[in-house]
């Protein structure tokens, strides 16, 4: 019976889609910069000495540029008993995006725009809140409905040269 009762809080409760801590591992996280369009901006991610994934560099108009973005890929994570995704990190006062795909093959990502405030905050954000976008562009598609995500992603492209930095705790879903 008590293990049927832990299985169930398990299943009401939080799913992470990543910790950040001193022993994980940011072998499946990689940064995508608008150098792949011939932009000249630079982001970095790494784990820190305090255990937070933290991603940082400048973005860089020049040469039609304009984001840096780190990427996570992972095993298709169902996410059908869930409405919310749940950031604990903290920001340099900049806006980002969080985005996430139902196939890592898709060619658009669903996002959302949030506001960081220099403090370590959680950002709360509706799957349903998430719109299709495209290089900027949002589509004209239905909003997060799927089942499943296979990959996500922080982006940073706020139409200037800025240097910036933030840091991720972790993430789940609930």
């Amino acid at each position: 019976m008590k293990l049927l009762m832990l299985m169930l809080l398990a299943s009401l409760g939080s799913n992470l889609l990543f910790d950040f801590n001193k022993n994980a591992s940011s072998k499946n996280w990689r940064v995508v910069d608008d150098v792949v369009m011939g932009g000249r901006s630079s982001g970095n991610f790494k784990i820190n000495d305090q255990g937070h994934g933290e991603f940082y560099g400048t973005v860089s108009l020049e040469n039609n540029g304009g984001f840096s973005s780190v990427r996570h890929d992972f095993k298709r994570k169902n996410v059908e008993n869930y409405s919310k995704v749940v950031i604990k990190l903290k920001g340099d006062g900049k806006n980002y995006q969080f985005r996430v795909k139902a196939k890592s093959s898709d060619y658009y990502s669903y996002i959302y725009t949030f506001e960081t405030n220099g403090e370590w905050q959680e950002v709360l954000i509706n799957l349903s809140d998430m719109h299709p976008s495209f290089r900027g562009r949002k589509l004209d598609k239905h909003s997060f409905e799927e089942s499943f995500i296979e990959e996500l992603a922080f982006l940073i492209a706020n139409k200037k040269n800025e240097k910036f930095r933030l840091l991720i705790d972790k993430i789940e879903l609930r």
